[in-house]
């Protein structure tokens, strides 16, 4: 099955339904395989989204950490990402509010660190460490669903050939590419090791010392899993290389997309746009 312009092949999703960090695995492995699709992305070069993603999460993460509405234009990237991919918004935001909890974990405490009152909202004041933690919150939602959009739109094999031909060493590509293929089968595993516990012992609620039993158990399976599928890819002449595929040249396009990107995020980086649309709208209504 082609997937993005290198042609290269994308596993379908697992048929097994796992819950938890299951269903995260298999709805993250469901964007993967929506890069089969054709779109609007479909003929330009993967270097090129890649590059203008990473310069989108540059951008982005460049700010200060009180800023707020200066990067609110920024959602215009992975939106129009997702547009031009034909990828769903919901999808999307579903993986975002699943890895959300550790960027909350990382802000979490700016409010009791630094509560010196920052701004005035509604004649109610508010702390810089509660305007920080919406900047991280902010940047962390912009950033992954980048990321996650570049993923649906491209796919994880072509994502991985575009970083190779451009100097990433083929070692960390492998990695990544082995570490998709087979966490939905170790989400799968761990699904049936819960399942198997819930019918022996008729209950639904997982103890703490259960989960220990059951994750000590599920690395034991995984270890023993991964030497049967080495010893698999070994019969059939795995020789710690995958088959490496390029893309096609560099065109114009490609060129006139990562500019694009480029003069996009370096304009809204540099004016503050929320700011003077408002002294605009003051000024005009004045």
């Amino acid at each position: 099955m082609p997937g993005g312009r290198c042609g290269l092949p994308v596993a379908p999703p697992s048929v097994h339904a796992v819950s938890g960090m299951g269903d995260s695995l298999h709805a993250l492995h469901s964007l993967d395989a929506m890069a089969s699709r054709p779109s609007a992305l479909t003929p330009f070069d993967p270097r090129a989204r890649i590059l203008a993603t990473l310069t989108f999460i540059v951008a982005v993460v460049s700010f200060e950490r009180y800023a707020v509405l200066a990067l609110l234009p920024f959602a215009a990237f992975p939106l129009a990402l997702c547009a031009a991919g034909g990828i769903s918004l919901r999808s999307v935001a579903r993986q975002v509010l699943v890895a959300s909890p550790f960027a909350i974990m990382v802000g979490i405490f700016n409010p009791l660190l630094d509560t010196a009152p920052l701004l005035n909202l509604l004649g109610v004041p508010v702390s810089g460490g509660w305007v920080s933690f919406g900047s991280i919150l902010l940047r962390f939602a912009l950033t992954v669903s980048a990321v996650l959009g570049l993923v649906a739109s491209t796919g994880l094999p072509t994502i991985c050939a575009g970083l190779e031909q451009l100097g990433v060493p083929r070692v960390f590509t492998l990695q990544i590419l082995l570490m998709q293929r087979y966490a939905v089968v170790l989400a799968g595993e761990a699904s049936r090791m819960r399942m198997a516990h819930e019918l022996r012992a008729g209950v639904t609620t997982l103890r703490l010392a259960t989960y220990a039993s059951l994750l000590g158990h599920l690395l034991l399976r995984s270890l023993d899993r991964a030497q049967r599928v080495h010893q698999a890819m070994q019969a059939r002449g795995f020789d710690g290389q995958l088959q490496r595929l390029r893309c096609a040249a560099w065109q114009g396009r490609d060129s006139v997309l990562l500019a694009a990107c480029i003069f996009g995020c370096g304009l809204a980086r540099s004016i503050n746009l929320p700011r003077e649309l408002g002294h605009w709208l003051l000024g005009l209504f004045a």
